[in-house]
């Protein structure tokens, strides 16, 4: 196993707070929880958080801060979600404006964070049934698209699901449900598997964020619910402000994934 692999997420923490890791999370401290975030000011979080509570697939919730704090007390009480994530995306009025590594200079006492299960979770998982992850062997994002996929309306707050897909056989397909079924709070068992179109996607060589990857001969696309779909939201629903981790760059957390899993 790698140094990042076996790393404890403190001490991947403190390497992306110092610019010392600007890449994507996976296979990243393994074992442990990782988190997409969404930071949205204090007068839209209640509309924020029933729409996750609405959406459990794709925005499972792992932890809120207080308004105004960067700590996620239950997830990792001496990490801050301000600097701890490689790579983050501001968005304003539902435009991508800028990317940042650190966003302390837009914090204020107005801002909530939620961080949002990750299906980088369960990736070990699927390693240790003998499923290859393509995006880490061809050392790439994962990709991910958006879909016709509707989610459930709450409030101001709506817009298409976004899945991610990892390309494998249909035999372990079937054991990639299996496996990935015990993790509901990472986004649980796929979504979809199998022709791309059927949920609005022209064009698996082209994703919408994250990178394409190799399919094989005798393989199919297997789609998961993404806690990406917040960054989609923002896009149609246009809040002033939101802030999110960009795509595939996660927050680590201290939880240790099977506390999350299931049977």
């Amino acid at each position: 196993m790698s140094a990042l692999t076996m790393m404890s997420p403190s001490e991947a923490r403190d390497m992306i707070r110092n610019n010392r890791y600007v890449k994507p999370t996976s296979g990243v401290s393994n074992g442990f929880i990782q988190a997409n975030l969404a930071v949205l000011p204090k007068d839209l979080a209640f509309e924020f958080l029933l729409f996750c509570q609405r959406n459990p697939k794709s925005c499972p919730i792992i932890d809120v801060t207080e308004p105004g704090s960067g700590i996620a007390s239950l997830a990792a009480p001496k990490g801050d979600i301000k600097t701890d994530i490689p790579k983050y995306c501001v968005y304003r009025n539902g435009e991508l404006v800028e990317e940042k590594t650190d966003v302390s200079d837009l914090w204020d006492e107005n801002m909530v964070g939620f961080l949002i299960g990750c299906s980088f979770t369960f990736e070990e998982a699927l390693i240790k049934n003998g499923i290859p992850i393509r995006h880490n062997e061809e050392n790439c994002n994962v990709p991910m698209y958006k879909t016709t996929i509707q989610s459930v309306k709450a409030g101001r707050f709506e817009g298409p699901m976004v899945v991610s897909m990892r390309p494998m056989t249909e035999k372990d397909a079937i054991r990639a449900v299996q496996v990935t079924s015990r993790f509901p709070s990472v986004h649980g068992a796929p979504v979809h598997i199998g022709n791309p179109e059927s949920i609005g996607i022209k064009n698996i060589n082209e994703p919408d964020f994250g990178d394409r990857v190799t399919i094989n001969e005798g393989e199919i696309p297997v789609f998961w619910a993404c806690g990406v779909t917040p960054q989609a939201v923002a896009m149609q629903v246009k809040p002033e402000i939101m802030i999110t981790h960009a795509p595939g760059h996660m927050f680590i957390t201290d939880l240790k994934n099977e506390e999350f899993s299931v049977l």
